[in-house]
């Protein structure tokens, strides 16, 4: 019995290994796709803005749901868009059950007596979320193209010029933007977020987009055709990424995506961990959810070739790798005592020890999304690798959560949109304490995030009878980043 566990611990922790290995060749594979389009300039047809028979309708699509603290800011930076007033359109597709609502509607009564073309429309029901609201809105949308903005972003003033104008080549469904951050250097927790959203929108969106592979409208600060949206078949609410499930069905059906890396789109970061969690949970539930609804059409699609399709897949598996993660981590004290109990299995162990050349593969496709936004210098070299291992710390220690959520999407248990609640943090001065839509309920996963802190204590502790630290490290990561995200969890609620 003992032997039969041994080999089923072995055979798990190998395939999360393996699977974990895969992943990180195909970042290395995007690295390479991202290193060598930057190095190319490639002229495509744009629209003629100062050509009034050329400038396209715009609809500006705002979904909002109880944004007390940043609705303000958010009409108020919308109003500042520039853009031929005869052809934008703005509507704000309010959810709101709470007291924002008058203020919002007050606020776009002022907006409209300035002669902007600004509607507030409210649903009597919350059906199918963020997507049945953009769908709802789409119905009276007077625009071709249809640019949308969460709550908490902040395009420039010149953004439609700087995007709308690729789709003069009627090919191309989506334009997507890269966002930026206004609140990066806020904590240690914004900075690993930025650090994390800067690699998905630098290596991950142009490795894949160069190379003609499935790349994601990211839900906001992005412009759709309208016809795009309606071919593909309409926004859908039954996956809690309703970005990523569009995107998909329209890439099946030949629209191209367009991804500029050169326009950032600033917007504010969650800066309390109650707030990354919800976001987090949402992201990797979806993903997964996603990865059910979408990886046969993928696998089976004739149009799109078998590396598109290996991108596609992995893309879609993206979020299923912190399964994989928790999966090693968890087994990997077991594994040091079977290790030293067992010498006639040391081989397992040199073979599996390539799970340490995932991790470099990661340090350096990160370190060039990096220095690309933040620089080159060594002392910019040093504050990454500073970064790099805070944050593989701080995502070791998500790992439990993100794990829940995604085997959550993968069962196909449906759950409710929850919005990650909106602070209007600009600066370092700025608070999030009293913010109303924060929850004060303490998950019961934070018990458990407490009892793997303590477990990977005690992995720490075994290196020392058993006299091998090679595992030791990562079981120091662990124990710090679950140890992060317990405490930060604990006080943030108090």
């Amino acid at each position: 019995m003992e032997i039969a566990i041994t080999y089923i611990i072995i055979g798990i922790y190998s395939l999360a290994l393996l699977l974990i290995f895969f992943y990180s060749l195909a970042q290395l594979n995007l690295l390479v796709n991202y290193l060598g389009y930057r190095r190319r300039n490639k002229e495509a047809p744009k629209y003629n803005l100062l050509d009034a028979k050329e400038v396209p309708y715009v609809t500006i699509q705002l979904p909002i749901y109880n944004e007390e603290y940043v609705v303000e800011r958010l009409l108020e930076n919308i109003a500042k868009i520039e853009y031929p007033s005869n052809k934008l359109e703005i509507q704000v597709l309010d959810d709101s059950t709470d007291d924002s609502v008058i203020e919002t509607e007050r606020q776009i009564k002022a907006l409209q007596e300035t002669g902007l073309d600004i509607q507030h429309i409210r649903r009597t029901n919350r059906q199918g979320y963020k997507a049945g609201a953009l769908k709802e809105g789409l119905t009276s949308a007077k625009g071709d193209f249809i640019a949308i903005f969460d709550a908490d972003f902040l395009p420039d003033s010149d953004w439609l010029k700087k995007t709308v104008i690729y789709f003069k080549d009627e090919e191309i469904g989506v334009v997507q933007t890269r966002w930026g951050h206004i609140n990066r250097d806020y904590s240690v927790l914004t900075r690993i977020q930025a650090f994390a959203l800067d690699a998905h929108f630098t290596l991950e969106q142009v490795g894949r987009n160069a190379k003609g592979h499935f790349i994601n409208f990211n839900g906001t600060a992005g412009i759709w055709r309208k016809t795009c949206i309606i071919d593909a078949g309409n926004w859908e609410g039954d996956t809690l990424t309703e970005d990523l499930d569009l995107s998909y069905r329209a890439q099946l059906k030949n629209w191209k995506f367009k991804y500029l890396e050169d326009v950032e789109t600033p917007a504010e970061l969650p800066v309390v961990i109650s707030a990354a969690r919800s976001q987090q949970f949402r992201w990797n539930k979806g993903g997964a959810e996603n990865f059910r609804k979408s990886v046969v059409s993928v696998v089976t699609a004739k149009n799109i070739s078998f590396k598109t399709k290996f991108h596609g897949v992995m893309h879609l598996l993206n979020s299923s790798m912190f399964l994989c993660v928790f999966l090693v981590a968890l087994l990997s004290i077991p594994m040091l005592y079977i290790k030293n109990r067992n010498e006639s299995l040391g081989w397992v162990f040199e073979v599996t020890s390539f799970f340490i050349l995932s991790t470099v593969i990661l340090f350096i496709c990160y370190w060039f999304t990096f220095k690309s936004i933040q620089g080159s210098s060594f002392s910019k070299f040093i504050d990454y690798v500073r970064l790099f291992f805070t944050f593989f710390s701080v995502a070791l220690g998500f790992s439990l959560h993100n794990t829940l959520a995604v085997l959550e999407g993968h069962r196909g248990k449906r759950s409710e949109f929850v919005r990650t609640p909106k602070f209007n943090i600009n600066n370092i001065s700025d608070s999030w304490k009293g913010n109303k839509y924060l929850t004060k309920k303490l998950s019961p996963n934070m018990i458990l995030e407490f009892g793997l802190m303590l477990y990977f204590l005690f992995g720490m502790y075994s290196a020392i009878p058993l006299n091998d630290f090679g595992l030791f490290p990562f079981h120091f990561m662990l124990f710090l980043g679950f140890g992060y995200v317990f405490f930060n969890s604990l006080t943030a609620k108090v």
